[in-house]
């Protein structure tokens, strides 16, 4: 005959532990919700007119990434129509032994004709059904001549500002920054671009 006190260690340890993983995956489904929320922070601008948008942009500073690291100066994004509506996207940089280097991706919009939310892919179209391979492309701020532009995406994991000229005023870059700063944005972490043209 078994002693009913004996038995009790298993079932209650047998809970604790159910009671344990329950508590850790509640909490991973809160920071999970938390870092969404977070997320949602991030406002683009209101509207993007994308025929103005098209054309030759000048990279002037960028976060870090790994995709760009061969990129040494002249960094450049070209987007164009395509027949479909979507974008082309020719983006170009001269290495640091002097060649150049060009990947072509494409662009689609996200939501209406205006929408400031856009995604890109580099990898080959016929992956195009993966979500994975698209990117957040989102225009977080455009001055109203189209002339300086920050894009970004949610997570702020990547920013890049661009520009018409291989150039920016100091005072307009200083007081872009500046709003970017108030997005949340750590504008410390830039690389400015070397543009020698």
């Amino acid at each position: 005959m078994s002693n009913p006190t004996n038995a009790m260690p298993l079932p209650v340890s047998r809970l604790a532990l159910i009671a344990l993983g329950l508590l850790g995956a509640t909490l991973t489904v809160m920071a999970a919700a938390r870092e969404r929320q977070g997320d949602a922070d991030l406002e683009p601008i209101a509207s993007l007119d994308v025929p103005r948008y098209l054309g030759a942009w000048y990279e002037i500073a960028r976060y870090p990434n790994r995709f760009q690291k061969q990129c040494d100066s002249n960094t450049t994004a070209h987007y164009s129509k395509l027949p479909d509506g979507s974008l082309q996207v020719l983006n170009r940089c001269r290495r640091a032994d002097g060649r150049y280097e060009e990947v072509v991706g494409q662009a689609r919009q996200i939501g209406p004709a205006d929408s400031p939310k856009l995604e890109v892919r580099f990898a080959p179209g016929w992956l195009s059904f993966l979500p994975m391979v698209w990117g957040d492309y989102w225009v977080i701020d455009l001055d109203p001549d189209y002339q300086l532009a920050a894009v970004s995406e949610p997570k702020r994991e990547y920013l890049w500002i661009l520009s018409r000229t291989p150039t920016v005023p100091r005072q307009t870059l200083a007081a872009l920054l500046d709003r970017l700063e108030r997005q949340g944005f750590d504008t410390g972490k830039l690389e400015m671009t070397k543009q020698t043209r």
